[in-house]
């Protein structure tokens, strides 16, 4: 899947780099099979309640958008009056059970875009593309493979297509036992990869507690031994826990934990990401009530006091930051 890797490796002195990708996409039951009849995109008329807190701290989002928001002309209006005004970057998300052509049996193996056959999976990336193009005015350069399903021609289909930058990696997390990709010994470090380089921005996600480099393989054995909830007793005792970067369902001490044991590994780089439905309640798990609504938007604004404040870190879009680093002198091994 990944030939050709170079590492991205930015100077120590480097302000910490925050990216906010959203899954923009359809309201669904996560945990029904595929149905191409629920595309349904009326949440983001809420938009402007994450809109709002990202221009108060100059951030410029990336919303990775699928094929039932680029064919929504109320979404449309709505994000291309952000990316007009620069405050926002438009990307690809491919959600394959609902975005034509409609030529592969609906199935969870086939919701990872890259175990359709070759020919299909850039047929669809391609109709997604020339939607975004059409309705939003420029070619996406961003992707993010719904169900995070790189597959071996997701690189070469992405080079054909004009992409540089992708976004599906997702650390420590194997998707094998559904049919997706295993990402179980990646790290959220920036790379690129290919024989035509594609920047890799990976979904900030990792292992942090107090087992050091024991981590990885005390977090395995947990996976072996969960229907005895291994992992939550090691959780628990503060020993290994994997976290996400993300609003949905991780805690305000946790986004810090997750970014303070990065930075001591030397990760300079981080994406705050979400998917798009939780900005109303009822969509997806995170958010069932006005509550647990009013919680979610407030981690935004307290982790982004923390990383602005306290870290004086720095924010950029995935195109920003790809001309940063392509300015930038890298660190030799």
């Amino acid at each position: 899947m990944f030939t050709d890797v170079v590492p991205v490796k930015l100077c120590a002195e480097t302000p910490p780099i925050l990216l906010v990708v959203i899954d923009t996409e359809e309201e669904f039951d996560w945990g029904l099979p595929p149905d191409r009849q629920q595309v349904s995109v009326k949440h983001l008329l809420h938009v402007e309640r994450v809109q709002s807190i990202f221009d108060a701290y100059g951030i410029v989002p990336c919303y990775a958008v699928d094929y039932p928001v680029a064919s929504s002309q109320d979404c449309i209006e709505l994000l291309r009056s952000y990316s007009q005004a620069q405050k926002c970057e438009i990307g690809a998300h491919l959600q394959p059970w609902v975005n034509p052509p409609h030529d592969e049996v609906l199935s969870f193996h086939n919701m990872f875009p890259g175990n359709l056959p070759v020919a299909l999976e850039k047929q669809k990336l391609q109709c997604l593309t020339e939607a975004i193009t059409n309705a939003f005015g420029t070619a996406p350069i961003s992707y993010k493979a719904g169900r995070y399903g790189l597959g071996p021609n997701s690189a070469r289909i992405l080079h054909e297509l004009g992409y540089k930058i992708d976004l599906s990696v997702s650390p420590c997390f194997n998707h094998n036992a559904e049919g997706g990709p295993n990402f179980q010994h990646f790290d959220s470090q920036p790379f690129f990869f290919g024989q035509n380089p594609i920047l890799e921005i990976p979904l900030t996600s990792g292992l942090v507690g107090w087992s050091g480099a024991m981590r990885p393989a005390l977090f395995s054995l947990g996976q072996k031994f969960a229907p005895f909830k291994a992992q939550g007793a090691l959780s628990k005792l503060g020993a290994v826990d994997r976290l996400v970067l993300s609003p949905e369902g991780y805690s305000d001490s946790e986004h810090k934990k997750i970014t303070e044991t990065l930075l001591k590994q030397g990760c300079r780089c981080f994406t705050w990401s979400f998917h798009s439905p939780s900005i109303e309640p009822g969509h997806t798990p995170y958010v069932k009530n006005q509550r647990e609504l009013e919680q979610f938007l407030g981690s935004f604004q307290r982790f982004f006091d923390f990383f602005f404040g306290e870290l004086q870190g720095q924010a950029m879009s995935p195109s920003q930051f790809l001309a940063h680093i392509q300015q930038q002198p890298q660190v030799a091994d």
